[in-house]
């Protein structure tokens, strides 16, 4: 195959993942999922022990089968006045569907990392969204 023909049948692959358009087509991101965004503030946040213990237990996290995608992530070096630049760790996951989310929130690998996040964190916000 020539190159340009299999970057030509690679792009249309992807791009019926939807997660990117074609040409002349507006990507409108992800469509009919669940999203769980967690926010962390750390007990101590220049602890390395603590710090190496709950990103350990972040990485186990998102072994979970049921998550379609995830992210994780540090705190960018972004200042903005309406940026909240006060946490330490964000946890963003994706599920297909409700029903994803609910064996994820039962399952044990969660369970063990919510001891972690009681033991480490000072504060956690959670944000659950679907589509509009």
């Amino acid at each position: 195959m020539k190159r340009r023909g299999f970057i030509k049948k690679g792009t249309m692959a992807v791009a019926s993942t939807g997660l990117i358009a074609m040409p002349g087509e507006k990507n409108t991101g992800l469509n009919n999922i669940f999203v769980h965004h967690v926010y962390f503030w750390l007990k101590e946040p220049k602890n390395a022990d603590a710090i190496e213990k709950f990103e350990s237990g972040l990485k186990n996290l998102v072994t979970i089968d049921s998550i379609h995608m995830y992210h994780l992530g540090k705190l960018a070096e972004t200042r903005r006045e309406v940026i909240d630049s006060s946490y330490q760790y964000s946890l963003l996951v994706i599920f297909k569907d409700k029903k994803s989310h609910d064996i994820y929130q039962e399952h044990p690998i969660h369970d063990t990392f919510r001891t972690i996040a009681h033991e480490l964190a000072a504060k956690v916000l959670i944000y659950d969204s679907v589509d509009i």
